[in-house]
């Protein structure tokens, strides 16, 4: 059974000691995605939201969160980040924006909540900004989908699709049980 790495021996919450860690290149992958009426959709595109240009402010806003995600998680450390990407695509079915964040640091933890706070943050600018147009707005899927660097190596998640159709195929623990 894996054991968590924020809890003591006793089963207390600590913040785990990094100190005798190597510095590594770190970087992490999240994704997500706010669904919205397609009308709410072409407002985005053509620039028309009455609060301004919403993309630029969902993206200040993702990597401010990723900067502050120390403050924001309780257990999280304070990292000194070297890039934060964002990118923002469109999607007709349904309609609505996929955010994706990439963040990156040299250092002895990963950046896989400050990747998944960054996505959450952008997420809720989102919403923020286009609410008076569309109460239907829902966020959805956030998840990390890559992490890099580290003792565990590379990790990218499996893509929805080839998860369900694995996931129809029993294993032969399945069968026996």
């Amino acid at each position: 059974m894996t054991t968590l790495s924020h809890l003591d021996s006793r089963g207390r919450v600590r913040m785990v000691d990094v100190s005798a860690k190597p510095e590594t290149l770190r970087e992490a992958v999240a994704r997500g995605h706010v669904t919205m009426q397609p009308a709410t959709l072409k407002l985005l595109r053509t620039g028309r939201a009455k609060k301004g240009d919403v993309l630029t402010t969902a993206h200040l806003a993702a990597v401010n969160a990723a900067k502050r995600t120390g403050e924001w998680i309780p257990l999280a450390h304070p990292l000194r980040l070297e890039g934060v990407d964002v990118t923002f695509g469109f999607t007709t079915r349904p309609a609505g924006v996929t955010i994706e964040c990439r963040v990156r640091t040299t250092g002895r933890t990963g950046v896989e909540m400050e990747a998944l706070t960054a996505t959450a943050a952008a997420a809720l600018t989102l919403i923020d900004m286009l609410k008076a147009a569309d109460r239907t707005l829902t966020i959805r899927e956030i998840a990390l989908w890559e992490k890099r660097g580290g003792r565990s190596g590379t990790w990218v998640r499996t893509p929805a699709r080839a998860r369900r159709t694995r996931a129809k195929r029993p294993t032969p623990s399945r069968r026996t049980r």
